[in-house]
Parts: C-alpha cells; sequence; structure tokens
C-alpha cells in the first residue's frame, strides 16, 4: 500500500474512532431543558426550573398577583402587609399545597368571597383565561415550599366497604 494512503487511512480511522472523547456521566443540569426559571424565594442560591406553562404563570403572577402574595416586587415593597387578612405568599406550600387544583382554579375566577376566603382577592375570571389561570396555578407548584407533591391518585374517593 502506498504509504501515503497508509497515513491518510490512519488518519481517517482515527478521526472516525479515536479522536471522539470518551464519554463521561455529566450531571444532569435541571435548568438545562428549563424554558425559564425562578430564584427560591427562601434560598436565592437555588434557581427553580420552570416549563413554558410554568413560566407562562410566572408572567401572570409578576403582573396580577406580586402585589399581595410576595413581600416584594420588582418596583419594591408590596401591598401584603396592608390587607387583611394578610395573604399567603404564592411559594407557601404550607398553605397553598393543601388546596386542589379545582379549589385554586375557583378562587383565581371567582374571586376569595366566593370561596369562603379573604373579599379583598378579587375574581379574575373575565381577565384571565382558564389556560391562563391553569398557568398560574403550575407556577404556585413550582415554586411551592415545602413542595408540591400531588395526590398519589387525583379524583380517587372510591372505597369499597
Amino acid at each position: 500500500m502506498n504509504p501515503r494512503l497508509r497515513v491518510l487511512a490512519m488518519i481517517a480511522c482515527l478521526v472516525l474512532t479515536g479522536c471522539r472523547q470518551k464519554s463521561s456521566v455529566a450531571k444532569s443540569d435541571p435548568l438545562a431543558n428549563a424554558y425559564d426559571s425562578e430564584v427560591d424565594w427562601n434560598d436565592s442560591q437555588r434557581t427553580i426550573p420552570l416549563s413554558y406553562e410554568q413560566a407562562q404563570g410566572k408572567r401572570i403572577f409578576y403582573q396580577q398577583c406580586v402585589w399581595c402574595h410576595a413581600d416584594s416586587t420588582p418596583a419594591g415593597p408590596s401591598n401584603r402587609s396592608n390587607v387583611t387578612p394578610t395573604p399567603p405568599l404564592m411559594n407557601d406550600g404550607s398553605v397553598l399545597n393543601a388546596e386542589s387544583d379545582e379549589n385554586l382554579q375557583n378562587t383565581i375566577a371567582l374571586g376569595g368571597s366566593a370561596v369562603g376566603k379573604s373579599a379583598m382577592m378579587p375574581p379574575y375570571g373575565k381577565v384571565l383565561s382558564k389556560d391562563e389561570i391553569h398557568s398560574v396555578i403550575a407556577y404556585i407548584r413550582a415554586i411551592a415550599t415545602p413542595p408540591y407533591q400531588p395526590p398519589a391518585n387525583p379524583g380517587s374517593s372510591y372505597s369499597e366497604k
């Protein structure tokens, strides 16, 4: 075989097989496939990855809800401390995790007084679409502390006796 062809064949073989870096098991970065993120309100060193739907809920939250459901807003302090009863923080899993998605949807759409909660919570059913309300709920679930755990078997309340 021609020495020149032999060198070219060896180079081609190296390029096709030997030059690849060995794959190492890299830690998966939860933010790598995220659409957006939110800094954890309780731990500024932690970033919460958000899906597209959760990111839409975040956008709506910062337009409509931040004024009463956060301690601070992008513009400064919120109005939360001036509202009685004080609304829960949007990330307060100890309160909001106990609420079903349906209850949260009704509270957002119909307002607090319609569901036996604070009359200070206005109805957003004519302002937000059902999809937007679902996005807000998805955002609430994503940022909840402690983390939200969906029911093991949602809707299954049937039991045989």
